[in-house]
C-alpha cells in the first residue's frame, strides 16, 4: 500500500496524490508492482527499499548516490501471538533529494501517530527533522511498551504470591522473551543514532542536532530499563521456581505423613483379617471396639511423633 502526504499552509499533514516535491511517501507491506512504481518516480535505490522488507534486516546508517537509508527497529505484536509477547522489526527512513520515504513490512504505531495526526508540528518539507521526529516517538513508543511490561510483572508476581502452577511462570517468560527482543533492538538503534550524529545533514542545523540529542538520551533510558526490568524479571522467575518447587515439597511430605499416620491401624487390622485360629481378644464381647481403640492410639500417637518431627 503506497501513501502519500503533504504538510499543508496550516502546517496539518494532508494526504498528497502525487508524488511531489516536500511529501512524504509511506509504504506499508508493498507488492512488487508498487516498489517498480515508487522506483520510477522516485528513482530511489531498490536495495533501500527492499531494506525493511526482511524482517531479519539489522538497523543501519549508510549513504549512496546522494540518498540516506535509516533502518531501525521499532516495537511490533506479531499478528496471533501471545498477549504479552512484543518483538520488533525493521522500519526503512529514506531521505531522497526531493522527497522523504518509509517502507516497513506491516503497519506500526510509531509511524500510524503521524498518519493519523496525533504528532504535531510535522513539516514534510524538512526531511530530516522529521525522520528526527519518528526517531524520537519511536524511543517513546519502547518507553510506553517498558511500562507495560513492569505493570503486568508485577500483576504476575502477585499472582505468583498464590499459586503453585506454571501459568504465572510461563507469563514471566513471555515477558522475558519481549525485554530481550527490546533490549537487542534499542543497542542497534543506539548505534545508528550515534552514526546520526556525525551526520553532515544533523551537523547543519543546529535544531535538528538538539531533537536527535533528545533521542539518544531517551533510547538510553530505554536500554537501562530493559536491563532493570530483565535483570528484575529474571530473578523473581528463579526466586519463585524454587518457591514452587519447595510448597511442591512440602504437600508431598504432608502426604507422606498421612500415609503412615493411615497405615498403622491399618496394618493392625490386617492382623485380624488373617484365617488363624487364635488372635488376641477374639473371645471378648468388646473385641471389636478394644481393637478400634487401639488403632486409633497407635494412629495418634503415630501422628504425634510426625508432629515432633515437624512432617506436619
Amino acid at each position: 500500500m503506497i501513501y502519500i502526504f503533504k504538510t499543508d499552509e496550516e502546517n496539518r499533514l494532508q494526504t498528497n496524490q502525487e508524488m511531489e516535491k516536500g511529501c512524504w511517501v509511506h509504504l506499508v507491506k508493498p507488492t512488487e508492482a508498487e516498489i517498480q512504481s515508487v522506483i520510477d518516480e522516485t528513482g530511489v535505490l531498490p536495495e533501500f527499499v527492499r531494506a525493511a522488507l526482511d524482517d531479519e534486516e539489522r538497523a543501519r546508517i549508510e549513504t549512496d548516490e546522494g540518498q540516506t537509508l535509516i533502518v531501525v527497529d521499532t516495537p511490533f505484536r506479531e499478528p496471533g501471538a501471545d498477549a504479552g509477547v512484543l518483538s520488533t522489526i525493521p522500519v526503512a527512513m529514506i531521505i531522497l533529494p526531493k522527497l522523504l520515504l518509509t517502507v516497513c513490512l506491516y503497519e506500526n504505531t510509531v509511524l500510524d501517530d503521524f498518519v493519523k495526526g496525533r504528532v504535531r508540528n510535522v513539516e514534510t518539507s524538512f526531511k530530516t527533522r522529521t525522520i528526527l521526529q519518528m526517531l524520537y516517538r519511536n524511543a517513546n513508543r519502547f518507553m510506553y511498551h517498558l511500562r507495560q511490561i513492569s505493570k503486568q510483572s508485577r500483576e504476575v508476581e502477585e499472582a505468583l504470591h498464590l499459586s503453585t502452577e506454571n501459568k504465572e511462570l510461563i507469563q514471566m517468560m513471555s515477558l522475558q522473551k519481549s525485554l530481550i527482543y527490546f533490549s537487542t533492538a534499542l543497542k542497534s538503534n543506539e548505534v545508528v543514532l550515534e552514526k546520526m550524529m556525525r551526520h553532515e545533514q544533523v551537523k547543519n542545523y543546529p535544531e535538528d542536532a538538539e531533537i536527535l540529542e533528545d533521542v539518544i538520551i531517551e533510547n538510553k533510558q530505554a536500554i537501562e530499563m530493559t536491563d532493570i526490568y530483565s535483570n528484575l524479571l529474571t530473578g523473581t522467575m528463579d526466586a519463585f521456581a524454587s518457591i514452587i518447587s519447595n510448597n511442591l515439597n512440602i504437600v508431598m511430605r504432608f502426604l507422606a505423613a498421612v500415609t503412615i499416620v493411615i497405615s498403622v491401624p491399618t496394618m493392625l487390622a490386617s492382623f485380624y483379617g488373617m484365617n488363624i485360629t487364635y488372635m488376641p481378644f477374639t473371645d471378648s464381647p468388646y473385641s471389636f471396639l478394644v481393637i478400634v481403640l487401639i488403632a486409633l492410639s497407635l494412629g495418634v500417637a503415630a501422628a504425634f511423633w510426625l508432629k515432633r518431627r515437624r512432617m506436619f
